[in-house]
């Protein structure tokens, strides 16, 4: 069983914790995941490393389906069941000097970690963040120490600058500015025109292709990846081989397909924690 030292809701639907894992805290690194269990009963689900804080693990997640439901019910100094890794390959950040992060919705979550690694070996990094509205805006303060340039932008101009996050990326890129590599973390929609528009400028760009992993051990098949290198289709699965892959190489339009599968039954277990929850 594994405590939970803290909670605290980020926004309506975005909530932190601090789970007490020394053991996984000693060897994570940005990039990498968990997977847990809220009960002995419950499914397991992978959820990336948020960071680390002493001995305690920071997972950051959006309540939308049943175990992040049973989870976002949990309170602190209560336990959940399992909590194990760190799993899947850490982000290269050795030899980049000059980052752009591009991050979007909870996304950000994962990002901040990349952000603060990089920061922590005396790299250059500019962030940019994109959110819905003013109301689903989270970490700005995190990022604003960890970035020497953070732009933040709102679909609907309620906060930052209106507009997705690809257009003051393409706005960096025209005007001749370089980057080692544009590292980007949120929807599938989002990470397949950040690809598009680095591609514009032959810029380097890495996806996280956590957000279609769902037993985290490349046993289930959910997380397969269609790869296209040297002009030849490869399967990688984003749990064992990733999460972060090259953008210019993966089939976005096929994942998000797959993605897109599991929807109808996620919402009808939605509705049915839901109901459970409030009974209680």
């Amino acid at each position: 069983m594994y405590k939970i030292i803290s909670k605290k809701m980020l926004n309506d639907t975005v909530c932190q914790m601090l789970i007490d894992a020394p053991l996984v805290a000693k060897k994570a690194k940005a990039g990498q995941f968990i997977i847990l269990r809220v009960n002995e009963d419950g499914e397991r689900i992978p959820l990336t490393i948020a960071g680390v804080i002493d001995n305690n693990v920071k997972i950051i997640f959006q309540i939308v389906g049943e175990t992040t439901m049973l989870l976002g019910d949990k309170k602190q100094d209560e336990y959940i069941q399992d909590f194990v890794g760190p799993l899947g390959k850490p982000t290269e950040i050795d030899n980049l000097n000059d980052v752009c992060i591009v991050a979007g919705g909870v996304g950000c979550a994962i990002a901040l970690n990349v952000c603060e690694s990089l920061k922590k070996e005396n790299k250059k990094v500019t962030s940019i963040i994109g959110f819905r509205n003013k109301d689903l805006v989270i970490l700005e303060e995190e990022f604003n120490k960890c970035s020497d340039e953070l732009i933040i932008m709102s679909d609907d101009g309620s906060y930052g600058k209106k507009g997705n996050v690809t257009l003051p990326l393409d706005e960096l890129l025209a005007s001749g500015r370089k980057f080692d590599k544009v590292i980007t973390i949120g929807p599938l929609i989002m990470m397949k025109y950040v690809v598009e528009t680095c591609k514009k400028y032959n810029m380097p760009c890495d996806v996280s292709m956590n957000p279609i992993m769902i037993d985290g051990t490349g046993m289930c098949g959910g997380c397969r990846l269609s790869l296209n290198i040297d002009g030849k289709k490869v399967t990688k699965f984003a749990c064992v081989d990733g999460p972060d892959f090259n953008g210019y190489e993966i089939d976005f339009d096929e994942a998000i397909s797959r993605n897109n599968i599991y929807k109808d039954f996620e919402k009808t277990r939605r509705e049915e924690t839901c109901n459970l929850l409030n009974k209680e």
